[in-house]
């Protein structure tokens, strides 16, 4: 049987094709309390996926600590390339 037609507005991004993106995006919920729902939401999906697993591992939490270090060092990479040591001549 054929599956049920969905709407656009109820569909994940990776389902959407690209000629749909423009009136995809234009059923998004752009105020803040949407936007706040849309974080709490992904939250909720990582949370689900990598923390609250019965046989879980370091994956979840390796993840969030590599991301905080890659993105301090982002931040501080201009403070960070004037302290190198350099060769005087």
């Amino acid at each position: 049987m054929a599956d049920k037609a969905v709407s656009l507005a109820e569909k994940r991004l990776l389902d959407v094709k690209v000629g749909q993106l423009p009136g995809w995006i234009a059923t998004c919920n752009f105020t803040p309390n949407g936007i706040w729902s849309a974080v709490k939401r992904g939250h909720d999906r990582y949370v689900n996926k990598y923390i609250n697993v019965k046989k879980g591992g370091i994956g979840g939490i390796a993840m969030v600590l590599v991301g905080y270090i890659t993105l301090s060092y982002i931040w501080e990479y201009d403070h960070l390339k004037h302290d190198r040591q350099r060769k005087y001549h």
